[in-house]
């Protein structure tokens, strides 16, 4: 993901569900983070989950940050209702990691914070408690009062995915397929790729939908009826743009250097491959909206999480590369709207 561009801001790093293993990867990534002087961040948690762990310095403003992170994990207290047991989450506490959401996004807004980045959520445990939202992205959209811009882009050193259908079932992903919502995908990844990666002509693979990429309709006309169109009208735009590609080949070590990053018709024709090749590092990033927000590529983990005292057993790798990644297209961002 490049080397490393520390922003001038620092990070919101939400609480996530505080019964998984969120709060020992914040404790995990604030000691290599201060060791290597790293990106900075603050955690915006209930205090008492790693005070007994780790040095804390309660912050009320994320200004403080860069002074407190040399001497302790910098924390905006956000208060769980109820005693937090790792591995057994409650939808008591939810009011909290939606909280923490919250005022990650309105610090990020206010230009106090150079991005959110946010720790696993259990979204059937925000299900129970009344939360609307099918999970972050969609309720980080309606915080910044951009509901239906977000997109969601997976990020490691070695592919980029866009899916352009993502939560839905597979039949319902081919059902909704459009030549529009590609376009609105594709140029939507090309100006990030652009304001927060910085490329000046990024270059996008389309991936087909079918076997073969439909074998010219012999396998299913979508490839004619709905991608080509696509493809034509993003060229029309000046959008660096080939495809539709088979699936099965696009992203071979020969194929991924000859793109930028892989726009996919469904969820799993992105992620698979994104995971197969790396999983420890891979980011999830949001674009589309007027704040930077990543998150690490996995989830909550309950039947490992333990209390912060212990040794954290669970790979941090994702969460410094969501943070580090953050920064940098923090950074990247700061200097083309200069």
């Amino acid at each position: 993901m490049g080397g490393a561009l520390p922003s001038t801001l620092p990070l919101a790093l939400t609480l996530g569900d505080p019964a998984g293993i969120g709060p020992q990867l914040a404790i995990e990534a604030w000691r290599r983070l201060r060791l290597a002087r790293g990106e900075t961040f603050f955690w915006i948690g209930d205090p008492r989950l790693i005070e007994k762990a780790v040095p804390v310095v309660r912050i009320e403003h994320p200004e403080e940050t860069a002074k407190a992170f040399e001497h302790g994990l910098p924390i905006l207290p956000v208060f769980c209702e109820t005693t937090v047991i790792p591995g057994r989450p409650d939808p008591r506490n939810a009011a909290a990691t939606i909280e923490s959401i919250r005022l990650a996004v309105r610090h990020a807004l206010a230009g106090r914070a150079g991005g959110v980045v946010t720790n696993p959520i259990a979204k059937h445990i925000l299900a129970t408690a009344g939360f609307p939202y099918p999970g972050h992205t969609e309720f980080l959209a309606a915080l910044c009062d951009q509901p239906g811009a977000e997109i969601m882009m997976l990020v490691s050193p070695q592919l980029r995915v866009v899916p352009v259908t993502v939560h839905v079932s597979l039949r319902n992903a081919l059902d909704t397929l459009k030549t529009d919502s590609i376009v609105k995908v594709a140029e939507t990844a090309s100006r990030a790729l652009k304001s927060d990666f910085g490329m000046i002509e990024p270059r996008l693979a389309i991936a087909g939908l079918n076997p073969h990429a439909g074998e010219q309709g012999l396998m299913g006309d979508e490839e004619q009826a709905i991608i080509k169109p696509a493809i034509e009208r993003l060229r029309e735009r000046g959008i660096l743009c080939h495809g539709p590609l088979p699936p099965d080949t696009m992203f071979s070590a020969h194929a991924r250097p000859t793109y930028d990053a892989a726009i996919c018709m469904y969820h799993d024709q992105a992620l698979i491959p994104l995971k197969t090749l790396d999983m420890a590092e891979g980011v999830n990033v949001t674009l589309g909206l007027p704040i930077i927000r990543t998150s690490p590529d996995h989830g909550t983990a309950f039947d490992i999480a333990a209390p912060a005292t212990d040794a954290c057993v669970a790979d941090v790798s994702s969460l410094l590369a969501a943070i580090r990644l953050a920064a940098q297209m923090s950074t990247h961002r700061k200097g083309k709207n200069r």
